[in-house]
């Protein structure tokens, strides 16, 4: 994003309108920790005083709101009522919660379930399996570029190779700084794997020792709507058990898919 004068008239609402949305993406996407102006400033292209003029917009709308002490942007509770409004519409974590628990249950893995916001993958929920050792690389609320972590390539990997291609563009800069040991030329040859095979594979290129398996879920109209993945110790992710965890966690992306196709057709 430049930060060009603004046109006139409706053009210049429209533009003002994108990157406040933009804004509030990114204050959205340190949601645990908090944004830095600094930050919000570096990722969006926009000026200081540019980005909080429309900041101090979205904190009067209630949709962001600054903590007193560190100065940090969080969503605000406005934006909690509108997610909440939201989220019969979109609740995937509500349709997967039984399949989560039969993952769990039939595999005695983790599971988990994740969404894509963006050009980022957010892990909404976490379900613990019985296996007494296991993995603790993903925990609800994580937020990944996607194509990092199993449930993530799967829903890069199930886009087409043009959105493939501009995600990767767009989270290059977070690639680079934060996952300079996993670069594009892997990240593009899993998603082809991942094609190949039917399931997306994370052999421990996160975190060495913790495994995992992801499968796409799809809207009825074939956007992506989220993940299941699994995850465990690369004991439990042999070459040979991969199927059967594959084959699992079809059989729940199926359960999750009829839902889908319940509510929106």
């Amino acid at each position: 994003m430049d930060d060009a004068p603004l046109a006139t008239g409706d053009l210049s609402g429209s533009q003002s309108v994108d990157r406040a949305l933009r804004l509030l993406a990114l204050v959205g996407r340190e949601a645990e920790g908090g944004a830095k102006l600094s930050d919000i400033v570096e990722d969006s292209g926009l000026n200081k005083p540019t980005a909080r003029r429309l900041l101090l917009a979205l904190m009067r709308a209630g949709l962001v709101e600054q903590e007193a002490r560190t100065r940090r942007y969080y969503l605000g509770e406005e934006a909690y009522v509108l997610g909440t409004l939201a989220s019969r519409r979109h609740g995937l974590l509500e349709l997967s919660l039984e399949s989560l628990r039969n993952l769990s249950e039939v595999t005695m893995d983790t599971s988990f379930v994740s969404v894509k916001r963006g050009n980022y993958a957010i892990c909404l929920h976490r379900e613990e399996g019985t296996y007494p050792v296991r993995t603790h690389a993903l925990q609800a609320g994580n937020q990944h570029p996607l194509g990092i972590g199993a449930g993530s390539l799967a829903m890069l990997s199930a886009l087409s190779d043009d959105e493939v291609e501009r995600v990767l563009a767009a989270n290059r800069k977070a690639l680079e700084t934060q996952y300079a040991f996993y670069p594009e030329a892997q990240i593009r040859e899993d998603v082809a794997k991942t094609r190949e095979r039917g399931y997306a594979l994370n052999p421990g290129r996160i975190v060495a020792g913790s495994w995992g398996l992801g499968t796409a879920v799809m809207f009825p109209d074939g956007r992506v709507a989220g993940a299941l993945s699994i995850a465990a110790i690369d004991i439990r992710m042999n070459a040979e058990r991969q199927p059967e965890l594959a084959r699992h966690m079809k059989v729940e992306v199926e359960r999750i898919e009829g839902k889908l196709r319940t509510m929106f057709l």
